[in-house]
């Protein structure tokens, strides 16, 4: 039988316009393998990297390995629940989580669904899990400081809204105590607190929350919990979905922080997966790429910069309706811009104003946890050098009675007083460098015999500001008192009194100062500079109470 080539073109276009066009085709695969939480599938040859897969039973999973023949997928559920030959799906999306106010005062798991038994939540905007970290271009340096509450961190490691500060120490030397602190601080600071828990006990996430809530913190916060009961998928990707919830507010231009307690345990739950996923162990028998994994997550903390324009009054502060479309984007060209603003013939009918969604930032305080003070080992050197600076918490510290045990001598900020406002960068200065002399002077005077008067004073008065440094656990002190605090004990104010008695001189100091002179903390806190004339009444409020403590 001939064969005609017009038939079978003719057939061919009846096929065609016979098409259902609103028909959708799935990538479908086929379970190979499954166990331990990973799944080999056939098929799913259009899959994306980090995409969500869907699972019977309602399971859904991720894809982490593109291979020439299957995919290796996480399965972020229970995959004892699936079987070799069941069916995937690709959904078309990769991993992403809701964000957005909705999710303040909410405990949810990494995938966004709510586990503290409250109503579903009620936001409608999702973000991937894994983005860009903003470039070079879109930063700006970190000049604003994020408040701890916490004396010594303030004064002496200041961290900076948009900085990484690592926060490291052994298990059970008050990391987490540090960043509920933080977080209780931000009371009055109009920051959005994200706190992603990986890898602990669920007793001790409970714990957490109501702490914040019997502060009043939680209306503003987030937690992000991944427990050590949880498949090793949801601790991989809990600090991501926690980042993506902070990222919102970031891209509004407000202010976010997050911390991520503990990339140790994060860097484990990688490690289990990428073994089971046949990728090549490294040094220490952790993967080669966990440097990478933890440094595309940190890059995403900053502070973004701020862009101005001159706008004639009554519009929107945008691109488009700048004069002349000019935006002003550091502070040089801000300088002009205003310069600009004031020789306009027409002066009154503009505005300089701040175009919404930039200034804002992202701050991440990591947690490592060392193991016997060991700083030296492969997780954390990686993330002391992806960080700009560690707050290193000392077990020897804590256990004789310093709170919050922090180690000044190897804790540092590399954004330094930067991050610091002027009141507090003239007290601290001095503070930092007492507390030197204090403790090279201490090393050697257990040994020596007689000591000379001025090694005496300093060893004495070294002693009296670590006993004003240490701190009550919740109870984060605001900026101005933590400044006349450090200036008394800076001046010798307390060289005298017994160290037992240094916490009560604190407590009724600070009472005094905010019964009878509270223009002294308010000026400290509004102008945030210690002048002539704030000093000299802070002096004289010191004299009075001192001569009064004395004749107790």
């Amino acid at each position: 039988m001939l064969i005609r080539p017009e038939e079978i073109s003719r057939t061919i276009r009846d096929e065609i316009a016979g098409l259902d066009t609103d028909a959708s085709v799935s990538n479908v695969g086929t379970i190979i393998q499954v166990g331990d939480g990973i799944a080999r599938i056939w098929g799913l040859s259009e899959a994306l990297s980090m995409e969500l897969l869907e699972f019977p039973h309602g399971i859904q999973g991720m894809v982490m390995n593109l291979e020439e023949e299957s995919v290796g997928a996480v399965v972020l559920g229970d995959y004892k629940m699936l079987s070799e030959g069941d069916t995937v799906r690709c959904s078309g999306r990769v991993i992403d989580v809701p964000v957005g106010e909705g999710l303040l005062g909410r405990v949810v798991n990494p995938l966004g669904e709510p586990l503290d038994g409250k109503c579903p939540i009620k936001t409608t905007e999702r973000r991937p899990i894994e983005i860009k970290a903003p470039g070079v271009i879109q930063r700006q340096p970190v000049k604003q400081p994020l408040q701890t509450g916490i004396k010594a961190i303030d004064s002496m490691i200041p961290i900076g809204r948009g900085q990484r500060e690592l926060i490291i120490g052994d298990r059970q030397t008050g990391k987490t105590a540090l960043i509920i602190d933080t977080f209780i601080n931000q009371k009055s600071e109009d920051v959005v607190c994200i706190y992603v828990a990986i890898g602990q006990k669920k007793s001790t996430v409970a714990q957490v929350v109501k702490i914040l809530e019997d502060h009043g913190a939680m209306k503003y916060s987030i937690v992000v919990s991944a427990s050590a009961s949880d498949p090793a998928p949801l601790q991989f990707i809990a600090p991501y979905a926690g980042v993506a919830m902070g990222e919102y507010f970031f891209a509004k231009g407000a202010h976010a922080l997050c911390a991520y307690d503990d990339l140790s345990k994060h860097a484990q739950a990688y490690r289990q997966l990428s073994l089971l996923l046949r990728r090549p162990p490294g040094r220490e028998a952790f993967p080669g790429d966990v440097f990478y994994l933890h440094s595309r997550l940190l890059e995403r903390a900053a502070k973004n910069a701020e862009h101005y324009v001159i706008i004639p009054k009554g519009k929107s502060a945008t691109r488009e309706n700048a004069l002349n479309g000019k935006v002003y984007t550091n502070p040089i060209e801000h300088h002009h811009g205003q310069e600009e603003l004031k020789n306009l013939p027409d002066k009154e009918k503009y505005e300089w104003k701040l175009i919404p969604g930039t200034g804002g930032s992202l701050t991440a305080l990591p947690v490592i946890e060392t193991q016997a003070g060991d700083v030296s080992a492969y997780i954390p050197t990686n993330v002391i050098s992806i960080t700009d600076g560690q707050i290193y918490l000392e077990s020897g510290l804590f256990y004789s009675g310093v709170r919050p045990a922090l180690n000044v001598g190897i804790s540092v900020s590399r954004v330094g007083g930067s991050a610091q406002n002027a009141a507090m960068k003239k007290v601290a200065g001095k503070l930092r460098l007492d507390l030197a002399q204090y403790r090279e002077l201490a090393a050697f005077a257990q040994f020596a015999g007689d000591l000379d008067k001025v090694t005496q004073q300093q060893l004495n008065r070294g002693a009296h500001l670590v006993e004003i440094l240490k701190q009550s656990q919740f109870k984060p002190m605001p900026v101005e008192n933590q400044v006349v605090m450090i200036y008394a004990g800076t001046n010798g104010y307390l060289d005298d009194i017994p160290l037992p008695k240094c916490a009560a001189f604190e407590y009724g100091f600070l009472k005094y100062i905010e019964d009878r002179q509270p223009e002294i903390l308010q000026k400290i806190r509004e102008q945030k500079k210690l002048d002539e004339e704030i000093s000299s009444k802070l002096k004289s409020a010191l004299d009075s109470f001192k001569s009064s403590w004395n004749k107790q």
